[in-house]
């Protein structure tokens, strides 16, 4: 009996085996939904940034069926997608760098409306803020799938401590604690102002966190001239911080430095400066650049409230737009939407999404989770302004905001003259656009 019963139990088992082996085999053999697509997607990502979206991509092959072709346009991304457009034969989905590119290929008629294919997922997934800037005159053109914190105030621990400073909750007490920082003997602030953007940076997030959001919106469509008093106002608060006796190097130096070697300025020894106000990829500088370890020796905080009002968050990213009507696109930009992409990219590091369903655990690390959370929790958020306005004015070197910043730091009390320079720069950057 005994006999019997084992070798009964032993035809169970395989029968049992054999069953989940034959489901296994034919589920990897039933045909999946993109079985046979082919979907192309473009993005200025290379290197590190281009492997670890890989995974994501992987992913979705694995997911679908579908192969998918990455092209990596390198960061003029516009130059690259206006030929193929014109041409009849852009890729099926892109990732653009700037809203600004967005409303241009969204106007001009180039991309396809995602509101069936993703709309729900991003009400899901995503504050109110990412779908009103992922619309184009009452449309959704687009899925923010990269994002980035710009309102960071890093820091080296080891001064803060040794200086009896802490994480400031306010700016009038951050300004405090630079004097404290350097009466201590060090010079508290480094600025890589050799590139303009860094100052532009500093100057969105005083503005935002000083004039609102519905200021600041209206200043980044030029709806209020950079004449207007707010604009002064926060041009003044600014200056505070340029006090040459606060800049690692002074006034002259800063505007000779460029912004990696501002972030090394924290970490050398002896250090050059403690504070470094700038994106979650100050912490990628440091751990390629210098042999501090973020978390411990590199530390950061919000960029502080000014007047009691809310702290900003500035943020930058990558929006992800259909410009065919394909299937396989339509299902790479609702993958795009959810969870489970951005969990990819966030567990190789180097990421933050702005998708709120995020796992936290799935990202690599404390730090990049804190930043993620600040991004996707806070109601005082805007994109980067410089971003929004037109090229010559925002994003030129040794010209418009990012020269004029680089005057404001060399004279920074020459306020009304800056506020005008900016207006008159703005003016002929828009009047050109148009004309």
């Amino acid at each position: 009996m005994k006999r019997f019963t084992k070798l009964t139990a032993v035809i169970a088992v395989a029968v049992l085996v054999g069953s989940v082996v034959a489901q296994a085999s034919a589920s990897s053999a039933r045909p999946k939904a993109l079985g046979g697509e082919n979907v192309e997607v473009a993005a200025v990502w290379s290197g590190a940034e281009q492997r670890s979206f890989k995974r994501v991509l992987d992913a979705f092959e694995e997911k679908t069926g579908a192969s998918v072709t990455y092209t990596s346009t390198s960061d003029d991304i516009a130059s690259v997608l206006e030929p193929r457009i014109s041409g009849g034969d852009p890729p099926d989905v892109a990732m653009l760098p700037q809203p600004g590119l967005l409303n241009d290929f969204a106007r001009s008629g180039s991309l396809q409306p995602i509101e069936d294919v993703a709309g729900a997922q991003v009400d899901k997934n995503y504050a109110p803020i990412w779908r009103e800037l992922g619309t184009v005159d009452g449309q959704l053109y687009g899925v923010w799938f990269k994002g980035a914190n710009k309102s960071l105030v890093w820091y080296n621990a080891k001064v803060f401590r040794d200086a009896g400073v802490k994480a400031a909750d306010s700016y009038d007490q951050f300004v405090q604690d630079l004097q404290t920082i350097s009466d201590f003997g060090i010079t508290p602030l480094s600025v890589g102002a050799a590139n303009g953007w860094t100052l532009t940076d500093i100057f969105e997030n005083i503005y935002l966190a000083q004039a609102g959001p519905e200021k600041y919106d209206q200043l980044a469509r030029h709806e209020i001239p950079w004449t207007d008093e707010s604009v002064k106002q926060a041009l003044r608060t600014m200056g505070q911080l340029f006090q040459s006796e606060f800049l690692a190097g002074g006034t002259t130096e800063a505007l000779q430095t460029e912004f990696p070697q501002s972030v090394q300025n924290l970490f050398s020894k002896p250090p050059k400066a403690a504070v470094e106000i700038e994106a979650d990829f100050v912490a990628g500088t440091v751990k390629g650049d210098t042999t501090a370890k973020v978390g411990k020796d590199a530390k950061f905080f919000p960029f502080p409230a000014i007047d009691g009002g809310e702290p900003p968050v500035v943020t930058g990213g990558d929006v992800a737009v259909l410009f065919k009507d394909s299937k396989g696109g339509k299902q790479l930009i609702k993958f795009l939407a959810s969870p489970a992409a951005a969990e990819e990219w966030a567990s190789a590091g180097g990421y933050i999404s702005a998708n709120k369903n995020v796992d936290p655990s799935s990202y690599a690390d404390s730090t990049f989770r804190r930043i993620a959370r600040l991004l996707t929790t806070s109601t005082n958020v805007r994109f980067d302004m410089s971003d929004q306005q037109p090229s010559a004015f925002g994003a030129t070197d040794g010209q418009g905001e990012w020269q004029i910043f680089q005057n404001f730091l060399s004279n920074p009390s020459d306020v009304d003259g800056i506020a005008q320079q900016l207006e008159t720069a703005a003016t002929q950057a828009y009047a050109a656009t148009t004309g």
